[in-house]
C-alpha cells in the first residue's frame, strides 16, 4: 500500500470510529467542565500546549470492561482543558493508541497528539507508524518520536540510509507528523547522546524529587532548553505503581527502572513540583476519573512549586 493510499484508509477509519464512540458512551457524564489549566508553549514548536499532559499507561492502556472504558478518560480530560495525548505503540500492545483513537476519532482538531516508535530500521518503523496511524484513527501526528532512548541505545544505525531518522524526517516531509522527537529515561547519558543526533522538536524525559532522577534535572533539561526543544516530562509520581504517591505501594518491586524513595508525597505536590521546573508540560498517567479530577486541580488551582520548595522536597523525599 502506498501513503497517499493508506492515509485515506485511515481517514475513512477513522469516519467509523466517530459512530462507535457515539453509539458507545453517548450518556456518559465526566462532570468535568470549565477547561482552566495554563498552557505553555512547547519549545521551538510555537505550539500552545496544556501544563497537563493525559499519558497512555496506566488506565490508557487497558482494554474496554463493562464497567469502564477507557475512552471515557481521554474524553473527560480534553473537556479539562488538556490537549495533549501522550501514547506509544507499544503501550498495551496498541491498546493505548486504540483507546485514544475512540476519541480522536471525532475531536482531532482539539488534540495535540504524540506517539512513539521503539523501531530502528525504516521498513519497521515505517509499518509500526502506519499502524500507529489506523489505530488512533487519523491520518497525521502532530508529534512522532524516538520511543525509550537506553543506555545501550546504537546511535550508528540512526543516520543510516535506512535508519530511523530517515524515517522521522520523510513523515515530517510529507506532513504524516509535525513534529519529531526523542523519549527516555534510562540513561541521561544517552539523552544528551540522542539530543545531538539531530535538530529535535521535542525531548520527553523523567523529572521527580528522587535522587535517581537529579542528573535529568541538572543536565539534561538545561542542555534542550538550550535547544529550545519542548520538554515534556515523566515518571512525575515515579513510574509504574507510583511509588512517590501517597496511597500508593511504597515500593515498586519488580519493575524496572521505576523509582522507589524512603517516602511519599502527595500527588498534588508531586505535579505542583514538576511544573515548577523550566518545562513545556508533565505527563502523567492516570488510573480513574479520580485520579484525574486530583490531576486537573492541582495543575489548575494551585502555583508550581518555587525552588526553595523544590529543594526541600527533595529533600524530604531522601530522608529516611
Amino acid at each position: 500500500m502506498d501513503r497517499r493510499t493508506f492515509i485515506a484508509t485511515a481517514a475513512s477509519t477513522a469516519v467509523i470510529g466517530v459512530s462507535r464512540y457515539k453509539i458507545a458512551f453517548a450518556d456518559t457524564d465526566n462532570e468535568l467542565e470549565e477547561p482552566a489549566i495554563p498552557k505553555r508553549v512547547l519549545g521551538k514548536t510555537g505550539v500552545l500546549v496544556s501544563a497537563l499532559t493525559i499519558g497512555g499507561v496506566v488506565a490508557m492502556k487497558e482494554e474496554p470492561t463493562a464497567k469502564f472504558h477507557p475512552a471515557q478518560l481521554a474524553d473527560a480530560a480534553l473537556d479539562a482543558g488538556i490537549n495533549f495525548f501522550d501514547t506509544a505503540a507499544g503501550y498495551g500492545q496498541g491498546q493505548s493508541e486504540r483507546n485514544f483513537g475512540e476519541i480522536v476519532a471525532h475531536r482531532r482538531k482539539e488534540v495535540f497528539l504524540g506517539t512513539k516508535t521503539l523501531k530502528r530500521s525504516y521498513d519497521e518503523a515505517m509499518r509500526e507508524v502506519e499502524e500507529s496511524l489506523k489505530r488512533l484513527r487519523t491520518d497525521h501526528l502532530d508529534l512522532l518520536q524516538i520511543h525509550s532512548v537506553s543506555k545501550n541505545e546504537d546511535f550508528s544505525l540512526w543516520d543510516k540510509p535506512d535508519g530511523i531518522l530517515k524515517v522521522l524526517h520523510k513523515l515530517r516531509d510529507e506532513k504524516v507528523t509535525r513534529f519529531i522527537g526523542i523519549t527516555g529515561h534510562d540513561s541521561a547519558e544517552a539523552m544528551l547522546r540522542a539530543i545531538e543526533m539531530d535538530d529535535f522538536d521535542t525531548i520527553l524525559t523523567t523529572c521527580n524529587p528522587t535522587e535517581e532522577r537529579r542528573p535529568f534535572r541538572q543536565r539534561v533539561i538545561p542542555v534542550a532548553r538550550k535547544k529550545n526543544m519542548g520538554i515534556i516530562i515523566m515518571k512525575v509520581m515515579g513510574g509504574g505503581n507510583g511509588a512517590l504517591a501517597v496511597g500508593n505501594p511504597l515500593k515498586n518491586d519488580g519493575i524496572p527502572r521505576h523509582d522507589d524513595a524512603p517516602r511519599q508525597a502527595n500527588a498534588s505536590k508531586l505535579i505542583r513540583y514538576a511544573l515548577g521546573m523550566p518545562v513545556s508540560t508533565a505527563s502523567v498517567g492516570m488510573a480513574s476519573l479520580e485520579h484525574l479530577r486530583i490531576n486537573v486541580a492541582a495543575a489548575k488551582e494551585q502555583k508550581p512549586l518555587n525552588e526553595q520548595e523544590r529543594k526541600s522536597l527533595e529533600k524530604y523525599m531522601a530522608e529516611t
